[in-house]
């Protein structure tokens, strides 16, 4: 299965979702784990947005093979 990375918006549709329909359907509904959905919403609770804030490194694949390209010629 690929794993999928969740925008901070579509984070927040999912736990208000689950107020509305209950964590099991929305969890089938999106195909997201329940550990997946209760640590999103753990740290929701303790931290707000910031605790579930996409932090990983968006690069678009130009930007990443000019980075290649120059660790090749310095």
């Amino acid at each position: 299965m690929k794993y999928k990375k969740w925008t901070l918006k579509e984070k927040l549709e999912i736990l208000s979702k689950s107020e509305e329909i209950g964590v099991v359907e929305t969890c089938r509904k999106y195909s997201l784990s329940k550990g997946t959905f209760y640590s999103w919403k753990k740290k929701f609770e303790h931290k707000g947005e910031a605790g579930i804030k996409v932090t990983y490194e968006t690069k678009t694949k130009e930007h990443k093979e000019a980075e290649e390209e120059n660790l090749k010629h310095p």
